[in-house]
């Protein structure tokens, strides 16, 4: 454990459950912030109007035969997340 993390676990020790559970929300939040800011813009769905051209483009593709597996859309996920 570093110096840090042994630092951060004592002053999380030390906190009554309601602020202990905040920090666990923030943690989560962090974590999440840190993988959006790492994926690819284009997979990053912004808004209702950002999805909508998404499900549209998805819908055209599958219709044209540009499809891939199941395996591959995971795969190609994990790669963007990797980076």
């Amino acid at each position: 454990m570093t110096a840090k993390n042994k630092e951060l676990y004592n002053i999380i020790e030390t906190l009554p459950e309601e602020l202990s559970n905040k920090v666990l929300e923030y943690i989560d939040y962090l974590k999440y912030t840190e993988i959006i800011n790492k994926v690819p813009e284009h997979l990053v769905i912004k808004n209702k109007k950002d999805l909508r051209k998404k499900l549209e483009e998805g819908i055209k593709d599958s219709e044209n035969g540009n499809v891939c597996s199941l395996d591959e859309a995971f795969e190609e996920i994990e790669t963007a997340l990797a980076q």
